[in-house]
């Protein structure tokens, strides 16, 4: 918001005045945002907590606000997103004969989407025990 408004050519007292009048009238809240952001990109986008935290981070969101958005996402929808794109993936990769290669494209994947190594692995190791 900063510098947006600094894109107007405003001083830097005249911003500080425009946000502190914003976030006294709850025009800006950062909370609302991250938490508004998280699962708007988890429910839409089916982005894993990593890609969102990041992208959180590179909007300048704040460490408490991050974690407060994070802890939106409901654990059950969390772990059948994974699952579902998990499937998906592994039925686009049903013609790929070389396991390492399959095993690779699925991680490679799901880590792109943000989701954790843990869970990854977990997916993954599974392929081979099938």
């Amino acid at each position: 918001m900063r510098e947006k408004l600094y894109s107007f050519g405003l001083y830097k007292n005249q911003v500080e005045e425009i946000i502190a009048t914003l976030i006294s009238e709850n025009y800006l809240n950062e909370e609302r945002f991250a938490k508004q952001f998280a699962g708007s990109k988890f429910r839409r986008n089916q982005w894993g907590r990593n890609k969102i935290k990041q992208a959180l981070k590179q909007k300048q969101v704040s460490d408490y606000c991050i974690k407060k958005a994070l802890l939106e996402i409901n654990g059950n929808d969390y772990t059948k997103i994974f699952k579902k794109l998990a499937a998906q993936k592994l039925q686009a990769l049903k013609s790929e004969k070389n396991i390492f290669i399959k095993k690779r494209k699925l991680q490679d994947y799901l880590l792109q989407k943000g989701f954790e190594t843990y869970l990854i692995r977990e997916e993954v190791n599974k392929i081979g025990n099938k």
